[in-house]
């Protein structure tokens, strides 16, 4: 990245210029911090287009410490999302030098080099069940398309592809949504907020409002879909630019529910008795993608076979294997994508008096909504990682029984007792075993899906039927 100058030359101009400098008399040099997934994929796309790159890291590629000395030269400052902001970030601010993401990258190459269109999304959650079930609606309807982003695929993957996809549908995180100026979404949509990430931001207006990045640069030529149920979407009305289509779960309105029946503006689009993916917070997800689907042409009946037939995600509510004893059934859910409050709250919710396991990084929220779920609707809680020593406090100030509360630290002695108590068949009723953790993993593991694959991966080995 380089300079701005006094007189504002917008960020995009500067950016398409030095990505034309293929062959110049001075090779163009960015500095990449973070060798992460997106991180590792935005250095292939600039070494496409013949830039010298740096790679900060302090396992891999030159240290966080020593890139101060590096910065000399420095066109390009790109920060992987999950990096916090410090000392480093700030010299590089300090020196006048803009630091954008992976994201804003990878919009400028693919604005240059192609005509894919962008759908983008977020929300606190269901954005990755609402991006990968679109992208395989869109294809199913011969729509070339892919999910990207905060899903996988990092967006910098997709766009080397060129014209590959006439869509990529963008699964965005609130991270993902920092340091943007000229990223802007064809259609895109906010699936629905509640307080996040408050380690991060100083308070859940700063992460709604960082979540509204989504449609920044839009115009009325673009769409955004709006949650008019969500109260801090509607008290944000005035930030959407694009032309806005309506959607709720609880009222007529743009793309609706009445009567069992979907509607997109006031047509009838299909039953949703069938739907595989079941519960209300689905239904949302539905809303948002049959919304998308028509916008774009999608015929109602290649909508209604995809939403009878596809299949839920892994570690989102997945009921992956059932134990039998002569007491009981216990059935077991991994539900470690549930990294937020809300999230989990909703799946406690699905299930009559579930075991719940939670617990993991704490975010600085306020509880107090969980902790009276818990107390309300669940039968013992095994406790987890860095949160679990305060989730533990404050459900003992709620009188919530000592003797259900097991502070177990990591999820192999969580695994070890549930199957000291379920063998020796101290439960005389059917069970669900529930992990949904309400926070992100990365104080045990390196990711939610790691944290799910060694939860099923225990499971199995404990409870394997024997012939």
């Amino acid at each position: 990245m380089t300079q701005i100058n006094s007189k504002g030359n917008s960020l995009i101009i500067l950016i398409i210029n030095l990505l034309k400098n293929k062959g110049g008399n001075k090779m163009k040099k960015a500095m990449i911090y973070g060798a992460g997934i997106s991180g590792k994929s935005v250095i292939k796309l600039l070494e496409e287009i013949e830039w010298e790159t740096v790679l900060v890291d302090d396992k891999i590629g030159v240290s966080s410490t020593d890139a101060v000395a590096y910065l000399e030269g420095v066109d390009l400052f790109v920060k992987s999302p999950g990096i916090p902001y410090n000392d480093l970030i700030k010299k590089v601010v300090k020196k006048g030098i803009k630091v954008v993401n992976e994201i804003e990258v990878s919009y400028n190459y693919m604005k240059k080099t192609s005509k894919t269109k962008i759908i983008a999304i977020t929300g606190t959650n269901g954005k990755t069940t609402t991006t990968s079930k679109l992208a395989g609606l869109l294809n199913a309807a011969g729509i070339r398309s892919i999910a990207a982003g905060n899903i996988g695929t990092p967006y910098s993957e997709a766009v080397l592809e060129k014209d590959k996809y006439e869509y990529i549908v963008l699964e965005l995180s609130s991270y993902q949504l920092e340091n943007l100026y000229e990223f802007k979404a064809d259609i895109a949509m906010i699936i629905n907020l509640a307080p996040d990430h408050l380690n991060r931001y100083k308070n859940a207006d700063e992460y709604y409002d960082t979540k509204f990045n989504i449609g920044m640069n839009q115009n009325s030529m673009d769409k955004f879909i709006v949650n008019i149920d969500g109260l801090e979407i509607m008290k944000r009305l005035d930030r959407i630019d694009g032309e806005i289509t309506k959607l709720s779960l609880e009222e007529n309105s743009d793309i609706c529910v009445s009567k069992n029946n979907l509607y997109f503006k006031g047509k009838k689009i299909t039953g949703i008795d069938k739907f595989s993916l079941k519960g209300r917070h689905n239904l949302q997800n539905i809303l948002f993608i049959v919304g998308v689907a028509k916008l774009v042409g999608v015929d109602n009946d290649v909508i209604g076979i995809f939403l009878e037939n596809t299949k839920s995600l892994e570690h989102r509510m997945e009921e992956f294997y059932t134990y039998k004893n002569k007491n009981n059934t216990v059935k077991f859910i991994n539900d470690s994508k549930g990294t937020n409050l809300e999230s989990t709250m909703k799946a406690i919710g699905t299930f009559e008096k579930p075991i719940l396991i939670c617990g993991g990084c704490d975010k600085n929220l306020e509880l107090t909504p969980l902790i009276e779920k818990i107390k309300e609707s669940v039968k013992e809680v095994y406790l987890i990682g860095e949160l679990a020593p305060k989730l533990e406090r404050e459900l003992l100030i709620v009188n919530y029984p000592k003797k259900d509360i097991y502070s177990m630290k990591t999820l192999e002695k969580v695994m070890i007792t549930l199957e000291k108590k379920i063998k020796n068949m101290d439960y005389k009723k059917d069970l669900t075993i529930l992990l949904s953790p309400a926070t992100s993993s990365f104080d045990q593991f390196k990711s939610f899906e790691e944290r799910g694959k060694i939860f099923k991966k225990l499971v199995l080995e404990k409870f394997k039927e024997e012939n």
